[in-house]
């Protein structure tokens, strides 16, 4: 038979008590772990500083090539190389799936010190709304239900998981819609310099450079392509990134005619010329429909707040004088 006090014990509050301490020697765990690496991170730095340090012929010569092959320091580091190193466990490939994967390559972030701090975001916004939402449920609201106390923990616990990837989702949809939009001009700049005598190397070179206000995002895939391309890459390695990352099928037909031209030669103005107009007979297409999308909006708008006024004007002085004329009867 159950004793009834074993029951009574089980209180909403006792059980917010248990949940504050399961995640308080998570959060425990964690902070050891990362303490660790960054512990390791330290005394790797400082032997690889020695090692620098005794086999260098000249101090000037030397401090160079030691400042670059010291890894980054400081806590901020630590944290990104314990998510990096976490990326490949069962934990980081269902925080870091794919999706999340592409849509990091969509926003520029390339490397895995990235995907790390991705990760570590995620797991701390998972950790840090649910105590917050218990504290707040623990001194402000001392009559709150146990239920409504684990749903409101739920509901914190899956926005602070989900608010990192719906800012980089936000990023992402912002830099598709730059490269959409910065996608006619590359075309005209391209047939341009290509029409003065430059070479595709040059022209790619001339926007990377000189025309990073006009060309913010574009440039800069421009310029990763062109570094991939100087470390040895074929042009079509180096350009497969900027036609498969953002989901544009005139942006890779337009790296597909690069390609072309790269390999086999030819000329290229024409087809550019031609490709520019399509682009632009799409966007006047595209317009055209936003605008008539528009107008079927500000029709419903107008029926609510220019038919009310409209009925007063047109329909007020004969409403006005039949009354006048009930109350002349009446009389």
């Amino acid at each position: 038979m159950t004793h009834p006090t074993s029951l009574t014990l089980l209180t909403p509050n006792l059980l917010a008590a248990f949940a504050v301490l399961a995640t308080a020697i998570g959060m425990g765990l964690i902070g050891l772990h990362a303490l660790s690496r960054y512990v390791r991170m330290q005394r790797s730095a400082r032997t690889l500083d020695q090692a620098l340090t005794q086999r260098a012929a000249a101090p000037s010569a030397a401090s160079s090539p030691r400042e670059a092959a010291l890894p980054k320091r400081g806590l901020l580091a630590a944290i990104g190389s314990t998510g990096t190193g976490w990326l490949d466990t069962p934990i980081g490939r269902v925080a870091v799936a794919e999706e999340d994967r592409r849509l990091l390559d969509r926003c520029g972030y390339l490397d895995a010190r990235a995907r790390g701090y991705f990760l570590a975001a995620r797991i701390v916004g998972a950790i840090v709304m649910p105590l917050f939402v218990l504290a707040y449920a623990r001194y402000a609201a001392h009559g709150a239900h146990g239920t409504r106390v684990a749903m409101y923990v739920f509901i914190a616990l899956s926005l602070g998981f989900m608010a990192p990837k719906w800012f980089v989702k936000n990023r992402a949809s912002l830099r598709q819609s730059a490269v959409n939009s910065e996608l006619p001009m590359f075309v005209d700049l391209l047939r341009l310099l290509q029409g003065v005598g430059l070479s595709l190397d040059q022209s790619l070179q001339v926007m990377i450079s000189d025309f990073k206000a006009v060309l913010p995002v574009m440039s800069r895939e421009l310029a990763m392509a062109q570094a991939q391309f100087a470390t040895g890459r074929t042009r079509e390695q180096s350009l497969k990134r900027l036609s498969t990352t953002y989901d544009n099928d005139d942006l890779a037909a337009i790296v597909r005619l690069v390609i072309q031209v790269e390999q086999h030669g030819g000329a290229v103005q024409e087809p550019l010329r031609q490709f520019g107009d399509r682009l632009r007979d799409g966007r006047r297409a595209m317009l055209r429909e936003r605008i008539g999308k528009l107008t079927v909006k500000m029709t419903g708008v107008m029926v609510i707040t220019l038919l009310p006024a409209l009925l007063i004007v047109t329909a007020g002085p004969g409403f006005i004088a039949i009354v006048h004329s009930l109350a002349g009867i009446h009389r």
